[in-house]
This record gives structure tokens, sequence and C-alpha cells, in this order.
């Protein structure tokens, strides 16, 4: 990923921020039938590990070995930046529209998981974060549903985590621009919509420098 320097994001707390919204990850990998790229939910562990789990219909599990390198992309917000946004416009005109956005790339190697106890352990982490976050005390739990539908539901997953090698993050939010141009470039994204565009952008102009 291209990355110039003032786009590098190196904070450990908003790369984590990133991968807590997007956790619907891009997981891209090189196999014998060429590149392959699968879109599934992760959650951070403890360990630092990304834990999931895919259909054992998936070919995913028999088109990557053991071990191999994966590259797995959190997506963040983005949103389109007209020049018309930038109130020196008017004055030179020398400005063109560009793309303000964030995204963290993890680079590690993945195993997989067979047996009940990893797939249970994967579903239940993964499940506990999503539903305390939607639903908190009434979350669902895996033993709400029936045993032997559970047991369905585990024997047609397989379970896998990534141990993470490298993190490179970007946060492409007009760190570039004179102080009146970022500050026209949160009112356009406002105008137009894009109020998590422009929350980041507010949150990190109040940051010390």
């Amino acid at each position: 990923m291209y990355v110039p320097p003032q786009f590098l994001e190196i904070e450990i707390d908003e790369i984590t921020a990133i991968t807590q919204a997007a956790p619907l990850a891009c997981i891209v990998a090189q196999t014998a039938q060429g590149l392959i790229a699968n879109h599934i939910p992760l959650l951070s562990a403890p360990d630092s590990r990304l834990i999931g789990h895919v259909a054992a219909a998936n070919d995913m599990h028999r088109l990557i070995t053991e071990g191999q390198e994966v590259l797995t992309i959190f997506r963040g917000n983005d949103a389109y930046v007209s020049p018309n946004y930038y109130p020196s416009k008017a004055e030179h005109h020398r400005h063109v529209p560009t793309w303000n956005y964030q995204v963290v790339h993890v680079y590690g190697t993945i195993s997989f998981q067979y047996d009940d106890h990893a797939k249970r352990a994967a579903v239940a982490l993964l499940t506990r974060d999503h539903e305390r976050r939607i639903n908190g005390q009434h979350a669902w739990k895996m033993a709400d549903a029936p045993k032997d539908y559970m047991q369905q539901m585990l024997d047609g997953i397989v379970a896998f985590h990534i141990n993470v090698r490298t993190i490179l993050a970007k946060s492409k939010l007009s760190q570039n621009r004179d102080a009146r141009d970022y500050e026209g470039t949160i009112s356009g994204l406002k105008a137009a919509g894009h109020d998590a565009m422009a929350a980041k952008m507010e949150n990190r102009s109040k940051k010390p420098a």
C-alpha cells in the first residue's frame, strides 16, 4: 500500500478503532488457483491474533496452506472530497478532486482448526462481542439455540486464527491541506452527509501536534 508519510497512521488507539468499527475484513491470499479474497468478520484476541471462521463449503481453507501468509484488509470510513470544499479554490483554482479514507492492512500467517473446541471458541468470542454491542444484557448466546441445531451449525464451519506479523495503517484525512481548506473540507463533508468522516477529521484537528 502506498502511504505518504503524512498519511501514515501510527496511533494504536486509532488503528484499533478502525478495525473494531469495520470488523468485516477482506482476507487476500495467493493460491495454486491464483489470488483469492474472502470477506469475513474478525475479532482481535487478547494475544493480538485475529480470530474468525468460514463455512466448511468455502474452499478458502483448502486452497490456503497451513501457516501461509495472508493479507487482511480492514476498510474504515471513506468519502469523496470536492475541490469546491476548499476556500482557496476561489483564489487560484489549483485543486483537483480526491478521496479521504482510512484503511488497515494486517499481514500474518493463518492456521485452520477443525475441532469442536476451537470452533465453539471462535463463534462464542465473535457473537459475544457483537451481541453485547447490539443487545447488551439481552445478548444472544450459543446456549439459546437447541444443542443439536448448534452442533449442526458448528459442523458446517472451520475456525481459524491469523498470527499477526505486520500492521500498516493509513489515515488520509486532508492532513496535507492548510487550516482553512481543512476546515472547509469538514464543512463540505458534513453538507454531503459524510458525518463520520467529518468527525474523524474534527477529532484529529483537536489532538496536540
